[in-house]
């Protein structure tokens, strides 16, 4: 018997994935939670799932934070995010927590099945639109950071995005006023050709900044 848990809020998602990858009698759910909270005092030594579908924006702790502590405590574990989010900000810092793989809420219960095979024969199961940014990220013909044309202000500014900082954290952080952080992001958008915060993110991720 093949142990699984899933951290998801959305009752009717997490029945339905339940439904889905029990229907294989090979699979047993042992943990079923709304909540990182409950998820992390849900765990047994004796009990263990070999793998969690964890959602990301979750009521109290996000999964991203819940993959890592479990990961800590728990390295056997493996951990398969499964969202709506399919920015590459979320997607590296899943992967940088312990995830082993990251799924779309869109996918069909068929490909869920096979995504589970795949992580079973020691895969890293991923959405093909995670993969391909995963894969461009890593490419060695990237666009260098030079070529931003940005100020060592309006890169210092970007960081702050990419750390998850409000404008207001991120004026504090570089002791410069709020309006002047709005001149920054308009002067970003305008250089990078962009129109919000998450391609700004994105392109950094990438290293095209």
């Amino acid at each position: 018997m093949i142990k699984y848990g899933i951290v998801e809020d959305i009752e009717d998602i997490r029945e339905n994935i339940v439904d889905c990858i029990s229907s294989d009698e090979r699979f047993k759910c042992v943990i079923e939670c709304d909540s990182v909270e409950c998820f992390l005092g849900s765990l047994k030594e004796d009990d263990l799932p070999e793998f969690v579908f964890m959602d990301i924006n979750l009521p109290g702790m996000t999964g991203i934070s819940g993959v890592k502590l479990a990961k800590e405590k728990y390295p056997s574990i493996d951990f398969v995010m499964l969202t709506n989010f399919d920015d590459s900000k979320r997607i590296f810092e899943s992967l940088q927590a312990g995830a082993t793989g990251y799924l779309l809420k869109s996918t069909s219960f068929d490909d869920i099945h096979k995504e589970i095979e795949l992580l079973l024969n020691g895969g890293a199961p991923m959405s093909p639109v995670v993969a391909r940014k995963v894969l461009e990220f890593f490419r060695p013909d990237k666009k260098k950071k030079d070529d931003s044309n940005l100020t060592d202000r309006e890169k210092q500014v970007v960081e702050g995005l990419v750390d998850g900082l409000s404008y207001k954290m991120i004026a504090g952080r570089l002791e410069i006023s709020i309006g002047t952080i709005f001149t920054h992001i308009k002067n970003i958008y305008k250089k990078l050709h962009v129109n919000s915060k998450g391609e700004v993110i994105s392109k950094s991720l990438k290293g095209e900044i």
